[in-house]
């Protein structure tokens, strides 16, 4: 019988939607929690599980105690080997380091783990290539192409991968940056080593790409485009990225480049806000909020703008998105649809489809969004 072990990272995300940008280091994780940030990884853990419990009898899940795996195995109907010994809620890297290496020792045919960055690179110390790895997306800012472009495709890769109907296993990247740059607006990303992933087409997500140089006339197009489409009296709700910054920028106004902005009538309403500050300013009247893919991810929602989250878009409304992105952008995605992971699978159908893009001055192209869940 198979075995699939199991790794939660019950931090991960958590600082996403109070604007934290990552939750690395216990004096952040602490100020999340202060900000009344909760646990986003076991959700989606949970979700993940969810779609391999029709072969539960197929396999032996192995994994760690309490909130790091078993919790969330239980939830999900399951009745797991559980191994090591941790500090419930006080849970760090190094017992997702020494989870991994137990694992592996166990001999685990596949390993899941629910969690960003950070915990890919700690996965990756610890065992390196010697583990087949799927990642459940869980952090904020997930720059390493090891993920799953959705919880349920991550556990649907799982059961094809445990049913031998996908065998093809590949060597992808595991990228992290610094969390304290990233905070004031800088993104130093390094490539700490490699995981084996399965392969299979459209269910893992591509490693982040930064912007192309040269395109500052598209951007400038697309700023004025945005700007002439502006109402007054109603507020935009600004994502990140260096596209929506030139908009804010051609309005005169300072941009969180990696944050979540707000403007009215010309003016800042509030910089690097969170999403109870979003909620507390829809009440005030309409909103329409502004986002730009990821570059070479193609995700335009569910990464690096958790603020922007399901009640943030519900409140605002599924038809007040304005989506921006440059030609290049768009080309580089190689033909693949826009993506989102909300966290929430009615709103993530709700988003799914066509919409138009802006590309530039009087310019859009219809972009196909999907989901996979």
């Amino acid at each position: 019988m198979k075995k699939l072990g199991l790794i939660v990272n019950p931090v991960a995300g958590m600082g996403g939607r109070v604007g934290l940008k990552g939750t690395d280091g216990p004096a952040i994780l602490e100020q999340a929690r202060e900000l009344g940030a909760v646990p986003e990884a076991p959700g989606r853990a949970v979700e993940a599980l969810g779609r391999l419990l029709r072969l539960k009898d197929t396999f032996n899940l192995v994994t760690y105690p309490h909130d790091m795996g078993e919790n969330e195995a239980r939830r999900a109907g399951f009745v797991p080997t559980v191994i090591g010994l941790i500090e419930p809620g006080r849970t760090t890297g190094e017992d997702t380091r020494r989870a991994a290496g137990d694992l592996m020792d166990r001999g685990v045919d596949l390993l899941l783990f629910a969690g960003g960055d950070g915990t890919a690179r700690d996965i990756c110390t610890a065992v390196g290539a010697g583990l087949v790895a799927v990642g459940v997306p869980a952090g904020v800012k997930i720059h390493s192409a090891v993920c799953a472009t959705t919880p349920r495709s991550a556990g649907d890769l799982a059961a094809l991968f445990l049913e031998g109907k996908v065998t093809r296993v590949r060597e992808a990247e595991v990228m992290d940056i610094d969390e304290e740059a990233f905070r004031a607006g800088r993104v130093s990303a390094r490539l700490y080593g490699y995981l084996k992933v399965p392969h299979e087409a459209g269910m893992v997500q591509s490693l982040k790409a930064g912007s192309r140089g040269g395109e500052e006339s598209a951007l400038d197009g697309i700023a004025s485009e945005v700007i002439d489409r502006m109402e007054d009296g109603r507020l935009y709700v600004v994502g990140p990225g260096t596209t929506t910054r030139a908009i804010l920028e051609r309005l005169g106004l300072p941009k969180t480049l990696l944050g979540v902005d707000v403007a009215q009538g010309g003016r800042l309403v509030a910089g690097d806000t969170t999403e109870s500050v979003l909620l507390s300013l829809l009440e005030s009247g309409p909103a329409r909020i502004v986002v730009t893919p990821i570059g070479g991810q193609g995700f335009i929602f569910g990464r690096g703008n958790q603020q922007i989250s399901p009640r943030v878009i519900r409140k605002a409304g599924v038809d007040s998105i304005i989506v921006v992105a440059t030609m290049g952008k768009l080309v580089a995605l190689g033909g693949n649809p826009l993506l989102v992971d909300t966290g929430a699978s009615d709103l993530n159908g709700d988003l799914s489809g066509y919409v138009r893009v802006i590309t530039g001055y009087r310019q859009e192209v219809a972009c196909k969004v999907a989901s996979y869940t």
